[in-house]
């Protein structure tokens, strides 16, 4: 299905021209935690503010010219539909980006600034999704999942490619777990290239389908709370090729309160100096989690995005 040591140097080479090689930056205050050596991959600074945008122009770049002249659409209120607003004019790609009419106005204004064509529908993420599917039938457009497409997983994995180009020498990594395109694609690649590497997921105790899925061994439809963790949120796409490549790539899974979520978000914030949302709080809630477990490691934690309200930042801090 997918061959990670060869379909994602090639998705990065076809990206490399629009994606942001970000840091990996070594954390002094972690690592003295562990005595080892931490490094944070700081994909918060990615365009966008977050990990999506690679995904996003993978598959967009991916496309025939004739499935280009087609345009594409998504179904979004967040990160995705931000990074797929911005591919789609730095393509030149018509296309639209469906939202629930009770999204909060920030979020759409964020979707509309990166230069794509909002239509609203429904009262849900999942009527905005199948209304996304509609267009898609209807006009040709190429849908453009947020997770549940190999181009889009090979994309995510360029920051894999990215991490192990700056440091070959990996014992542990820590990747938030939502829909699982990320920890797919990143540990796929890095285990194509050292089966050894341990890919840890974490995910908050409020909303952990992926988790409880691979538990049950097999896709499970659960209802979701709030969390901080919002871009990890909501359920898992039933048949979604991600859930067989978490089973196989994740070593460890675990799981993280609201209350780690916010010391971690305050963590980066403080002992870092980087704006953080929620998911990247989660990883590094789930390295303080196994702290000692990882004595003398070189790890790595995922800083996967820096999309975070005011409101929510003031309330933490």
């Amino acid at each position: 299905m997918i061959n990670f040591q060869s379909d994602v140097p090639a998705a990065y080479d076809r990206s490399k021209a629009y994606i942001r090689h970000t840091p990996l930056e070594h954390s002094p205050y972690l690592s003295r935690l562990i005595d080892g050596n931490v490094y944070l991959k700081l994909d918060n600074i990615q365009k966008t503010g977050s990990f999506k945008f690679r995904g996003a122009i993978s598959k967009m770049t991916s496309l025939t010219k004739e499935e280009q002249a087609n345009g594409v659409v998504t179904a979004s209120t967040g990160n995705h539909g931000a990074a797929c607003s911005l591919a789609m004019s730095l393509l030149g790609l018509k296309g639209k980006i469906v939202v629930p009419e009770i999204v909060h106005k920030n979020k759409v204004e964020n979707i509309i600034n990166f230069g794509g064509e909002v239509e609203y529908f429904g009262d849900d993420c999942i009527r905005a999704e199948e209304r996304a599917q509609e267009i898609s039938k209807e006009t040709g457009a190429t849908y453009i999942s947020p997770y549940n497409d190999p181009a889009i997983v090979c994309g995510q994995g360029t920051m894999g490619y990215e991490i192990y180009k700056d440091l070959s020498e990996i014992d542990s990594v820590f990747i938030s777990v939502g829909g699982g395109g990320l920890i797919a694609g990143v540990g796929g690649y890095l285990k194509s290239v050292n089966p050894n590497i341990k890919m840890i997921g974490v995910s908050p105790k409020n909303s952990c389908v992926m988790y409880e899925s691979i538990k049950a061994g097999k896709q499970l439809d659960l209802p979701s709370e709030d969390t901080l963790s919002d871009g990890t949120a909501g359920g898992v796409e039933l048949g979604s090729i991600t859930f067989e490549l978490c089973q196989n790539i994740i070593d460890d899974f675990i799981l993280v309160s609201e209350d780690e979520i916010a010391e971690g978000i305050r963590t980066g914030v403080e002992k870092h100096h980087q704006l953080i949302e929620g998911a990247a709080g989660t990883a590094i809630a789930g390295f303080m989690k196994m702290k000692d477990e990882l004595k003398g490691q070189t790890v790595v934690v995922v800083m996967c995005g820096g999309n975070i309200s005011p409101e929510v930042l003031k309330s933490i801090l």
